[in-house]
């Protein structure tokens, strides 16, 4: 089954994403941020904060078993799980019997003034999520928020995104969470080393035989 992802924001940056199958299945799902209803009457419950962050990633709270209906119409390869805890067995399970690999960066949910987000393992994801073999990939945290969104912020600043539309993307998650930390923690990391990523994955060859 094919399955096509349209941005709706202007640049996949976490708005309204519309997943439409092949169409033999005359099926359309749309989603906003709270449950989706397919045209056969089932329904699809995406996880807390899904959003789309650029074609074959996805960004997410942590997935419970309500959520594992809508995870399949993905067709993920893989996840990011960016919390130290282990993953709950239902959890794998449901890796296990779709074939998607668990990439876990442990980091813990402080809050501040004690919020220390180790570099290492923001820098090890970023290799998971730009690689795309791993692709469609979801990146979560508990909640979508913090964790995540310094992940993706990352990201964006390696996408050549300016500061202000970086904390933007940020801030719509995090509303009244948003942490100065984690801003100073994307305005201070490096990316200098992170060289030839595309600024949109829509242009990779994976993504092209499936346009």
């Amino acid at each position: 089954m094919m399955i096509r992802f349209d941005a709706e924001n202007g640049g996949g940056n976490g708005g309204v994403c519309r997943v439409t199958p092949a169409p033999a299945r005359q099926r359309k799902v749309s989603f906003g941020g709270e449950s989706y209803v397919e045209a056969g009457s089932a329904l699809f419950t995406p996880p807390l904060n899904f959003a789309m962050v650029d074609y074959g990633i996805y960004r997410s709270g942590f997935p419970d078993s309500a959520n594992f209906s809508f995870l399949q119409t993905l067709n993920l390869r893989s996840i990011i799980y960016l919390c130290p805890e282990p993953y709950p067995d239902a959890n794998v399970e449901f890796l296990k019997s779709n074939g998607i690999q668990l990439f876990q960066f442990g980091i813990e949910g402080c809050k501040e003034p004690f919020v220390n987000i180790p570099e290492d393992k923001i820098r090890a994801a970023l290799k998971v999520a730009t690689n795309v073999k791993n692709h469609p990939l979801l990146i979560h945290c508990k909640r979508g928020k913090h964790r995540t969104g310094c992940l993706v912020g990352c990201l964006r600043k390696s996408q050549r995104w300016c500061l202000t539309s970086v904390f933007d993307e940020y801030q719509r998650f995090a509303a009244t969470k948003a942490r100065v930390s984690d801003q100073r923690f994307m305005e201070m990391f490096d990316v200098s080393s992170l060289k030839n990523l595309p600024k949109s994955f829509y242009a990779s060859k994976r993504y092209k035989e499936y346009a």
